[in-house]
């Protein structure tokens, strides 16, 4: 039996280069045990995004010297904000003594919402945004907004109360099977309540399992930025010219804690 040429698996070359499942095989009817306890595996993964809460105090420890304030959508828990995504898109009724208080005016103002992962914004929102400051030279930047139960349109709210120009808002993506931290940026010129989505430029998929690494996703941010003031506008008409951004060496690296 030792000399028997088993036949190569068809499947190998296509499983390096994606992490989907695929090819997995069969033990009589059923998936191979394996594959199973994988799958399973990385359910639980993706649940533990969406359900652990975002450990602010890290977070703002991460993001120091950067000036930060805390804010909390409408929705007053976890089950609810699930339940209603609306409750995530709006302020708190109480008042926000942080964001009465700071500067108005600001060119840019980052927005750290937890989102639907807050595992991804606890591995990778706070090394982005300070990519992104260093590369922002010259700009009024207001101090970091940390969002609790929030939800991309949050930070309309938000950009419209400081007077910002463009607000960015760093949020944690809908968690998968192969990736549950995966960060995402929502870019908006002119944040006012009632934006479309279709006003905003999103940079997706950072995260340390073939993702962006954090230094394009900030050449791309920073770049968006710019052309963003210069023309007046985000959305569809904004273009991301991917051939003016030369990826670093390391892009598809893998991140510092992942």
């Amino acid at each position: 039996m030792d000399d028997v040429v088993r036949p190569a698996d068809p499947w190998s070359a296509l499983r390096a280069s994606t992490n989907a499942r695929i090819g997995l095989g069969r033990s009589g009817d059923a998936m191979p045990l394996k594959a199973v306890l994988e799958f399973q595996a990385a359910h639980a993964t993706a649940r533990d995004a969406v359900h652990t809460p975002l450990d602010l105090d890290a977070v703002e420890a991460a993001l120091h010297p950067l000036t930060t304030l805390r804010i909390k959508s409408s929705a007053p828990d976890r089950p609810t904000y699930l339940r209603r995504p609306d409750l995530g898109r709006r302020l708190d009724d109480e008042p926000s003594p942080g964001l009465e208080a700071a500067d108005k005016g600001p060119d840019v103002v980052f927005v750290v919402a937890d989102g639907l992962s807050a595992t991804a914004v606890q591995m990778h929102a706070a090394p982005l945004v300070h990519a992104c400051v260093e590369r922002l030279q010259g700009l009024k930047i207001a101090p970091v907004v940390l969002a609790s139960q929030a939800r991309v349109a949050l930070g309309d709210d938000v950009g419209e109360r400081l007077g910002a120009t463009l607000v960015a808002v760093l949020i944690g993506e809908r968690p998968g099977l192969s990736v549950a931290e995966s960060l995402g940026v929502y870019l908006t010129y002119e944040p006012r309540r009632g934006r479309r989505d279709s006003e905003r430029n999103c940079i997706s998929n950072i995260h340390g399992k073939g993702g962006l690494s954090y230094a394009l996703a900030a050449d791309k941010l920073v770049w968006l930025i710019r052309e963003a003031t210069r023309l007046k506008l985000t959305g569809v008409k904004l273009k991301d010219d991917v051939d003016a951004l030369a990826p670093p060496a390391g892009a598809g690296e893998a991140l510092p804690g992942t």
